[in-house]
């Protein structure tokens, strides 16, 4: 789906199906704000089924239940699905869309406009519910550098390569990276020693719940990257763990 020339200390296949799934995610979230914002969702649904050309029996059929059940939905003859059934909805759409090739997909991708990001994005989540601070350093063996002003809570994070970022990213492409909420986490990678994404994140005047770096020491975190995070009140943190797909799949976990 896209082309990716990635680093060498990350594994490249893995690395793919990261990308694959925050995609498949900002679709499948975009297409569900479109149904449930909708004045009548029972047509909404109809629509993105048509738009993805999938029948109602084989909607059916990835669902697991009747083409009647799929024709009552659609017609409002039952009452508007809950989110767990209208996740499995759009689920089945783009699973469907994929087993044609995936034309659709694609094409909504562009709409997000995250593809020229994804050299720069290792991995990309949001929480459904927000995980403590403290939950979360634990989950990747995060060490504090600069300690949070108050109780912090995680909505989200995005792991990132900073020498990617730096090189490739203007502040407005920054600024994306942050997803659907500045309350997230950001996981810099080959990081030698932090003073630079700190003060990119000066530079953009945003603030998220806690920056971690990936390569340095605690005790070797750069002195201004540290004052910055101070001034800044930015909880700052080291994780001691050397593989980023670790890293990855231990955030995936907390979900």
């Amino acid at each position: 789906m896209v082309s990716m020339d990635v680093g060498d200390d990350i594994d490249r296949e893995l690395l793919s199906n990261y990308h694959r799934r925050i995609l498949k995610e900002v679709v499948a979230k975009k297409v569900a704000g479109d149904i449930l914002f909708s004045d009548n969702i029972g047509q909404a649904m109809r629509k993105w089924r048509e738009y993805f050309g999938v029948k109602q029996s084989e909607l059916a059929r990835a669902l697991g239940v009747s083409a009647s059940v799929v024709s009552d939905y659609e017609s409002s003859r039952r009452k508007s699905p809950g989110s767990s059934v209208l996740k499995r909805f759009v689920m089945a759409l783009i699973e469907e869309d994929e087993k044609r090739g995936g034309a659709i997909l694609r094409s909504l991708v562009r709409t997000t406009g995250l593809v020229p990001l994804l050299s720069s994005v290792i991995d990309m989540n949001e929480y459904t519910l927000p995980i403590e601070l403290e939950r979360f350093l634990e989950a990747i063996d995060g060490r504090i550098v600069v300690e949070a002003p108050q109780p912090t809570y995680v909505h989200g994070y995005t792991v990132i390569d900073s020498l990617r970022a730096i090189l490739n990213l203007s502040g407005s492409d920054f600024m994306r990276l942050f997803g659907t909420s500045t309350e997230r986490a950001l996981i810099f990678t080959r990081v030698s020693a932090g003073r630079s994404p700190l003060v990119a994140l000066k530079v953009v005047d945003v603030r998220p719940s806690l920056v971690v770096l990936h390569g340095p020491q605690p005790d070797s975190v750069d002195e201004l990257g540290i004052k910055l995070a101070s001034v800044m009140r930015i909880p700052l943190a080291v994780t001691t763990i050397k593989d980023v797909n670790e890293i990855v799949g231990r955030l995936r976990g907390l979900s």
